[in-house]
């Protein structure tokens, strides 16, 4: 399981919101420092997202992640506002190692299916969800603005057989919150997904990713999910906040994270 340090971008910014709220943010200073102190640190992967972008489609911090991508040494996945093939083929040509897309899939899904032929094992998506009274999950568009109407299990479904690098699934109420992951939702995606999916949304200690380490593990992750079939473990996690606030250093997130094996 790997460790995927978090920057989000809003106006140039790195910020850090509490559960997708844009009126609830936290300010960090410049990205490419923080990026710069992340990858210092040993991190593994950078995870950028423009926020600005996310809400709008249009790309204010682009510059500023492709910037990132070809200074540090460390691969990069990035996000936000990717709506367009040319948005995907931009990134990736920029030194990009891995694009996001969400908002797209659920617009059009044959789109993300043509970019993942293309560029095989570099195309990921964002599944960004909420719960509903019921317990059922909803997926959010448009920087987690508007509701999709759809479940994760229906968006895995559009997208089934596509050469995707991995599946990035955030709760979003507990995203920005440090309170620790939604281990119930992401088991239940790992058994039905046959993509590496990515945890995001939750992390504020070391005991948080010791517990996701065990996921499909043999440990509280167990076996079933929706589909019925054996949890795989996670391929990673993200974490931002809990970073950025001392909660833990990058080298000893990452020392935890190897303790998935």
């Amino acid at each position: 399981m790997d460790l995927y340090a978090a920057i989000d971008l809003r106006g140039g910014q790195a910020v850090r919101l509490r559960q997708g709220d844009f009126s609830r943010q936290t300010g960090y200073g410049d990205p490419i420092a923080l990026a710069r102190s992340f990858v210092a640190g040993g991190a593994p992967w950078l995870h950028l997202v423009d926020l600005d972008a996310a809400r709008t489609g249009t790309p204010a911090n682009r510059s500023t992640i492709l910037a990132i991508a070809q200074e540090l040494a460390v691969p990069v996945e990035a996000g936000g506002g990717v709506r367009t093939e040319a948005d995907i083929d931009e990134l990736l040509s920029g030194g990009v190692s891995r694009v996001i897309v969400g908002t797209v899939v659920h617009e059009d899904p044959a789109a993300v299916r043509r970019a993942a032929a293309r560029h095989p094992g570099r195309v990921a998506i964002g599944l960004d969800y909420r719960l509903g009274a019921g317990g059922e999950t909803e997926v959010a568009v448009h920087g987690w603005e508007r509701g999709s109407g759809r479940t994760v299990s229906e968006v895995l479904g559009d997208v089934a057989g596509a050469d995707l690098a991995a599946v990035i699934v955030t709760a979003i109420e507990r995203d920005g919150m440090l309170a620790g992951p939604d281990v119930a939702g992401l088991t239940a995606v790992l058994g039905e997904c046959s993509f590496p999916v990515i945890a995001s949304g939750g992390v504020g200690s070391l005991e948080d990713l010791a517990t996701l380490a065990l996921l499909g593990s043999g440990g509280s992750g167990g076996t079933g999910g929706t589909g019925g079939g054996v949890v795989r473990p996670l391929a990673g996690v993200i974490a931002g906040r809990a970073l950025v606030d001392g909660r833990f250093s990058v080298s000893e997130g990452v020392a935890a994270c190897a303790a998935s094996g």
